[in-house]
């Protein structure tokens, strides 16, 4: 198999995973995981979103994140349902916008209570504003690979969406497995279909975890050409609309995982499990990712003088 030697892993757990835990973790919190995400070496953190504060009131202080978060070395992205979220992201000054619109009609209603043609509909004067202020456009496809109310998501409804985006002039195409129902010959055969549209256009891959398959699926990607994936430490998230929604792919799992196999990520291993380790203690119970309970392959590599694994010690 022919993989890459490096790959961008950009952190969603600030957005992603905390809108995704019942209660609301504090502002202080909240920057404080991003930045020590930063000091392991992440470079592109997905850091809040503009959402209505009464559909997700976990992300209500989404201006304040902003207004706390250290503003050089790294690249901070906000998550905008509509042009009013993409509004209030420029104003709280991100880099980029990551807007989101499903690609099934069913998931749209319930995940935004508007269909995927009034969403489409939003995303010229979105760009625009962006534009006129210098922040770069992403464009996320939620349920490409499968929806909870409608299982299988046609290629060619990710791929018209997709179309919509790039005509806008997103820079990044994010496919975002939101319901854990990829496998790796779907992925597989997503990617390929992507590529053969969009050869030119840069693209992301968003894997949950809830039929157990993210890794592979990230495994298969990788096969497949793809080079920036979304992780989050501890492995937290899930949509707020997906029944039963499992997490993210651990970012010090997928660390792990790919420097072992000679892919640069450019995060340092023990930093990240320690950010991972903080973010258990904030939340207050056990989090999925598995490397932080086992810790690297060397039981005795310490940081600051403290071993990382204190079963072993």
């Amino acid at each position: 198999m022919d993989l890459p030697s490096k790959v961008t892993l950009r952190e969603v757990a600030p957005r992603d995973g905390f809108q995704s835990l019942p209660g609301f973790i504090l502002t202080e919190q909240k920057i404080e995981i991003i930045e020590a995400v930063a000091r392991a070496g992440v470079k592109e953190i997905e850091a809040t979103s503009f959402v209505s504060p009464k559909a997700i009131p976990q992300m209500r202080d989404a201006t304040d994140v902003m207004r706390g978060l250290p503003r050089s070395g790294c690249y901070y992205s906000a998550l905008v349902p509509n042009l009013k979220g993409a509004q209030l992201a420029i104003e709280a000054r991100v880099d980029n916008i990551v807007v989101v619109i499903s690609a099934s009609e069913a998931h749209s209603m319930a995940n935004v209570r508007r269909g995927m043609k009034a969403s489409i509909a939003d995303l010229p004067a979105i760009f625009s504003a962006a534009k006129d202020q210098g922040v770069a456009v992403s464009g996320a496809l939620a349920v490409a690979f499968g929806c909870p109310y409608q299982g299988d998501v046609p290629h060619e409804d990710v791929l018209a969406l997709t179309e919509a985006y790039v005509e806008n002039g997103a820079e990044l195409i994010i496919l975002a497995d939101t319901t854990g129902m990829a496998t790796p010959p779907r992925v597989e055969s997503l990617i390929k279909s992507f590529k053969g549209r969009f050869a030119a256009t840069d693209f992301a891959l968003h894997f949950h975890n809830n039929r157990g398959t993210a890794m592979a699926n990230l495994f298969a990607a990788l096969g497949a050409g793809a080079t920036i994936f979304d992780t989050a430490l501890g492995g937290i998230g899930g949509c707020p609309n997906v029944p039963q929604a499992a997490g993210n792919l651990p970012t010090e799992d997928v660390v792990y995982m790919l420097e072992d196999m000679g892919i640069e990520t450019g995060i340092d291993l023990v930093s990240i499990i320690e950010a991972a380790r903080r973010l258990e203690e904030i939340i207050g119970h056990t989090l999925p990712g598995q490397l932080m309970k086992s810790g690297p392959r060397d039981p005795q590599l310490s940081a600051g003088g403290c071993i990382l694994n204190p079963a072993t010690a």
